[in-house]
């Protein structure tokens, strides 16, 4: 089957969403109505369920805004407003903000860099942390770093971080992970965790949400910086009456309602998994075929996005490339986030691998009309 009618999204988000979770969005809900609190509680712990965890000991929170905003509060409730130090394992773009968000917030931070096309690696995180010194309240990695599409072995690192700094906050970002590639929280000593509803679980956008260690986030109160980016007393508020502190999104919770619900028919997270690992097959067969080459070794590539390098072809200007897809219905991302020069394709949301084989037929035909034959030499 294809993705719905109109414009395919290839990008790291926002999604294509399914019209059934659009329709969702056609009813207005009161954000007091005991209703809609119910659907609140009921998100909570669905997202739990998904996490795989106990709901005894680990929360859900969420937040108004994008992705961002989560990893923002997080970093903030996770670091003491006195003697606060930070380490960032980053090897790509959506770490490096991490680093931006500590230096606005005034949080001291450390940055501890592995080569874009490269994970980052456990052995070197426990070097790092066995030298003198080595002391810090919060360690921060992103799971799937989509600049270039690399997947962290964020279990591994996790038992790194609490064997050798056993008092320090660990926290992954799975903004483009959650809920398709497979993360053992518990295993993984992961203290928070966060995600949003437009990535793959296939809501639309509008809120974030922070899966939390129950103990971590009530050591945490009081650190944030922040009024509304304040995880902890939203956690409060929502425990003490099921409801947001400030306006919650609540066409996009609606939505969300009906997209855990489509997740689950279509087989959870293993379902999710096995169609992103079909539409990335056929995706990255094509583009080889065309003579396309990734950023990333098979080794470290995920099957969330793709980062392919540009053609080395006279006639190729990124810019026209991407405004000819553009025109043909099929949006990539505008631009790239990596150091090399390269272009990414995503395959998760309402994507199918006949959609991601339209693409490539789209791929071909601007090619073809830029004036690069196919396959590249």
């Amino acid at each position: 089957m294809f993705a719905e009618e109109g414009k395919k999204l290839f990008t790291p988000g926002p999604l294509g969403c399914s019209r059934t979770v659009k329709e969702a969005m056609l009813t207005d809900v009161g954000s007091r109505d005991t209703d809609f609190i119910e659907t609140i509680r009921a998100i909570r712990s669905k997202l739990i369920d998904i996490a795989g965890i106990s709901h005894e000991e680990y929360t859900s929170v969420l937040l108004q805004g994008s992705g961002t905003f989560s990893v923002e509060a997080v970093l903030q409730l996770s670091s003491p407003r006195n003697g606060a130090k930070v380490l960032l394992l980053v090897n790509g773009a959506y770490g490096n903000r991490m680093k931006v968000i500590c230096d606005t917030s005034g949080i001291p931070a450390e940055v501890l860099e592995f080569p874009e096309n490269n994970i980052v690696d456990p052995d070197t995180v426990s070097r790092h942390l066995s030298t003198p010194g080595a002391e810090y309240t919060t360690v921060a990695v992103v799971h799937c770093e989509t600049s270039s599409g690399v997947i962290n072995p964020v279990e591994e690192i996790g038992r790194v971080v609490k064997r050798l700094v056993p008092d320090a906050i660990y926290f992954v970002d799975a903004m483009s992970s959650f809920g398709a590639v497979p993360l053992d929280v518990k295993g993984g000593r992961l203290d928070f965790l966060v995600s949003s509803a437009n990535k793959c679980l296939q809501g639309v956008p509008g809120f974030a949400f922070v899966i939390a260690s129950k103990v971590a986030l009530a050591a945490s109160k009081g650190n944030c910086r922040s009024l509304s980016l304040d995880a902890a007393s939203q956690w409060e508020g929502l425990e003490q009456n099921g409801q947001f502190r400030f306006t919650p999104p609540t066409h996009s919770l609606l939505a969300f309602t009906q997209a855990l619900k489509e997740y689950e028919q279509q087989g959870g997270l293993q379902g999710r998994a096995k169609r992103y690992e079909e539409n990335c097959r056929v995706l990255q067969e094509g583009m080889k075929e065309m003579g396309f080459t990734k950023l990333l070794s098979d080794k470290h590539q995920g099957y969330i996005i793709t980062s392919y390098h540009f053609p080395k072809h006279n006639n190729f200007q990124f810019n026209d490339f991407y405004l000819r897809l553009n025109d043909l219905g099929q949006v990539i991302y505008p631009g790239k986030t990596t150091r090399a020069n390269c272009f990414r394709i995503g395959n998760i949301g309402e994507l199918y691998p006949e959609d991601m084989r339209h693409l490539l037929k789209c791929v071909k035909e601007v090619l073809t009309d830029m004036g690069i034959p196919v396959p590249l030499s």
